[in-house]
């Protein structure tokens, strides 16, 4: 059956929020491990108020990249350095992109901490995207056998997603994210001023992600990202504002319900299953940026759906339209320069896949928009069918 949540703050499909620039606190409800999540306007200038716990005399780290070094990472180290009291605060900056997600980068995060005197009373500052949050967030959790962490996350798709559900992790040349640990962050600072930062591709990436949370359980969202998903996309205030609100309470919700990911927490991983294969195809070369990877995912997941007669055809044609309509890659041929790989190949990359019980893949499949469901009940032959379609496909 598919898992339902109810949000009690859905919007008209026309409506936007009136009061872009306030800060809204929405708390992922984890127990002892609860944290707030902080949406808004100007909040790397206020990062020490917005963390809580007392910085005076700890030794604070940041980790960003090279994109981020002179901007969000010199921002949050000044107001660190002003306002903290802190014993010291250092910075590290790594390349950019999905490469840095590296077993070698991993240790020399975790070298670079204990050579600046890390202790367990220290706190590291993951500032940029999903890259920098997963690779922070694992080195946070295994040094001095875990320290507390703060995810600064700088793109559209690291704040409604990856910053949010304590999953950090690394690849590995077998697949992706097969290395990590659970290790929920101390709070998450979305500042709504970065996005305006964002090369248009990033944020199309990221809004694939957005798009997502409709299409699991919420029809009324997505209806409302028919409507408004050109201002998402053009990174509007008050659009982004009302997309990161809402994506980020049902990730919270889905976490709350479901933290170590047994059961419902796999609904998050609608697209990811196919996309994740094709990454790893890609070989994390710049070519193929995650979430156009999860819209390639997604939309196979309802042409899937559709040949398997759970989802009406017209349903999965209005998905591949709205994601093709955001700039938004819909099948495996449109990636350029075109993957040289076989669905053989991608068959076998997802046997790889961490999801993987008792030999079986679970794919997260549709009875419509807003109707997600798991199931082991497909076999890797017509996922087989469904990628070689999908390769012939060119743009």
């Amino acid at each position: 059956m598919p898992f339902s949540l109810n949000v009690s703050n859905v919007m008209k499909k026309s409506e936007t929020i009136s009061t872009p620039t306030k800060t809204r606190t929405l708390n992922v409800d984890l127990g002892d491990r609860s944290y707030d999540i902080s949406i808004g306007t100007g909040l790397i200038d206020d990062v020490v108020r917005l963390v809580p716990r007392d910085l005076t005399g700890r030794r604070l780290f940041i980790l960003t990249d090279k994109n981020l070094e002179k901007r969000a990472g010199a921002q949050i180290y000044k107001a660190l350095q002003d306002g903290s009291s802190a014993e010291s605060v250092e910075m590290l900056t790594l390349p950019a992109g999905e490469a840095t997600k590296s077993m070698a980068n991993f240790e020399r995060v975790t070298a670079w901490m204990l050579e600046h005197g890390v202790d367990r009373h220290s706190i590291l500052f993951a500032v940029g995207g999903g890259v920098i949050g997963d690779l922070g967030g694992f080195a946070a959790a295994s040094v001095m056998r875990g320290i507390d962490f703060v995810q600064v996350p700088t793109s559209l798709l690291a704040q409604v997603d990856s910053s949010v559900g304590g999953k950090t992790g690394i690849n590995m040349p077998q697949g992706k994210n097969l290395v990590g640990a659970f290790h929920q962050p101390l709070c998450v600072i979305c500042d709504l001023d970065v996005l305006k930062t964002l090369p248009p591709r990033e944020l199309r990436a990221g809004y694939a992600e957005i798009v997502k949370y409709g299409l699991i359980n919420d029809v009324e969202f997505f209806e409302w990202l028919e409507a408004n998903g050109d201002k998402v996309c053009a990174a509007d205030t008050e659009s982004c504002a009302y997309a990161v609100e809402t994506s980020c309470r049902k990730k919270a919700d889905i976490v709350a319900a479901d933290e170590r990911e047994r059961g419902l927490r796999a609904l998050l991983n609608l697209g990811h299953t196919f996309g994740h294969a094709i990454e790893a195809a890609a070989k994390y070369d710049g070519r193929l940026l995650h979430g156009e990877a999860v819209a390639i995912g997604m939309a196979l997941a309802f042409r899937m759906s559709q040949d398997m007669y759970f989802c009406k055809p017209e349903e999965a044609d209005r998905v591949v339209k709205h994601l093709a309509a955001h700039g938004l890659p819909t099948d495996i041929g449109m990636i350029k320069p075109r993957l040289k790989v076989t669905a053989d190949e991608l068959v076998a990359n997802m046997t790889k896949d961490k999801k993987i019980e008792k030999g079986k893949n679970t794919f997260i499949l549709v009875h419509g928009i807003g109707q997600a469901f798991l199931t082991s009940d497909v076999s890797l032959e017509d996922a087989r069918a469904i990628m070689m379609d999908s390769l012939n496909v060119r743009a």
